[in-house]
């Protein structure tokens, strides 16, 4: 499960981290980053890479209605490339997208603890994404989903499942290797070795997609 992350690097972080070299059009960091908000994603056009913003919460092409992205903001990685919503873009619209920290809710008794959580040494990273356009009586959207796996050992205290971080090594593969059989994507998923992690607990300020500022990742005792 990922349902919030944040992104507060600079532009310039980014484009160096990703090897980019077109500016970011209107880039904007953020403090709690929620669905159905326009995140930061990185693709491949065949050419090179580019950075540009897709709304968070897959509407697959062949979608009747677009609210079908509240429901598909993740997808397990163990069966995607067996899914009619997202075997074809396993193949062909794979995208990172990027993040500093995603949070999670840890449950204690009656109550959940957020955490936001980290990579170890390691400031920008990138969730493994796919991507899809839906055009629906002359209205466009370019929306995406997190693939997600079974949590680690790290991980399995807080939640049972984890966004899948891609190693800065595996970075340019997941994006620029083109079109590929969703069996061969899904084996590549499964080489990927969870990153080393950090968490600490933060206030239920978070809870609120409405609050976006630095009391969202103030650390608490």
């Amino acid at each position: 499960m990922c349902g919030r992350y944040t992104l507060l690097a600079d532009e310039i972080e980014i484009l160096n981290e990703f090897g980019i070299e077109r500016e970011i059009d209107s880039y904007q960091p953020s403090y709690n980053i929620a669905p159905g908000q326009d995140v930061l994603a990185v693709i491949h056009d065949g050419k090179e890479k580019r950075a540009g913003y897709l709304r968070w919460g897959l509407v697959p092409s062949w979608a009747e209605d677009e609210k079908i992205g509240y429901k598909m903001i993740n997808a397990r990685s163990e069966t995607a490339h067996q899914k009619p919503s997202f075997k074809n873009l396993m193949a062909r619209k794979r995208c990172l997208i990027v993040a500093d920290s995603f949070y999670e809710w840890r449950r204690e008794g009656k109550t959940k603890q957020p955490k936001r959580i980290q990579v170890a040494g390691r400031k920008l990273f990138a969730f493994a994404g796919l991507w899809d356009k839906w055009v629906h009586n002359e209205k466009e959207l370019f929306t995406c989903t997190i693939l997600t796996r079974e949590a680690n050992d790290f991980m399995q205290d807080i939640h049972h499942r984890m966004p899948i971080i891609l190693p800065r090594d595996k970075e340019d593969e997941w994006v620029t290797s083109g079109k590929m059989p969703p069996d061969e994507v899904h084996q590549f998923l499964q080489t990927v070795q969870p990153e080393e992690l950090t968490a600490y607990d933060v206030d239920t300020y978070v809870n609120a997609a409405k609050n976006n500022d630095a009391a969202c990742i103030k650390p608490i005792a």
